[in-house]
């Protein structure tokens, strides 16, 4: 009998693990660079980068990920799940300028990452925030669940549309 609910046990935690990683588990590495998404935010990295946008990609699973070109270097931006971009309906064409505040790190492919905290528009002085102050990503609940479609976190489309609401609560500022 305890071999039979072990087995069972097993069974029902597979799914349950492959969405979890599928949903952008902190524990789950991009593939590729390494990196941990979304949990691979490190406060002690944070810093802005200032450059042109180009090449956004909104796949069907996966964080929202774009290049941002310094002049100088290159870097990945890691944005956010794509229901939740989406909900803040960020425009970015490529050659967009932007600047990003993030958690600035090398991965594995030897390629430079921003796991994005804000992201800033300066000519139409649209921000975009995706993270709070200490990098906790806005679409997740606090109360420990809310990853994978805009049920649990903060979706800005909840509370009909961007605005930043007391306490900072809303994805969009202007």
């Amino acid at each position: 009998m305890a071999a039979l609910l072990l087995f069972l046990a097993t069974l029902m935690s597979i799914p349950t693990s492959r969405a979890n990683a599928q949903a952008g588990d902190p524990d789950a590495p991009l593939e590729g660079s390494g990196i941990r998404y979304p949990g691979g935010f490190d406060a002690d990295t944070v810093g802005e980068i200032r450059g042109r946008a180009s090449g956004l990609l909104v796949p069907e699973s996966g964080p929202v990920r774009f290049r941002l070109d310094t002049g100088k270097d290159r870097y990945t931006v890691l944005a956010s799940p794509p229901w939740y971009w989406k909900d803040l309906r960020v425009a970015l064409p490529d050659g967009s300028e932007v600047r990003v505040q993030g958690s600035i790190t090398l991965g594995k492919d030897m390629n430079l990452y921003v796991v994005a905290q804000e992201i800033r528009l300066p000519p139409s002085g649209d921000s975009f925030v995706l993270r709070d102050e200490d990098g906790f990503p806005r679409w997740k609940s606090r109360r420990g669940g809310g990853t994978g479609n805009g049920a649990g976190g903060d979706s800005p489309m909840r509370r009909g549309g961007g605005g930043g609401g007391p306490g900072g609560m809303g994805g969009r500022r202007r």
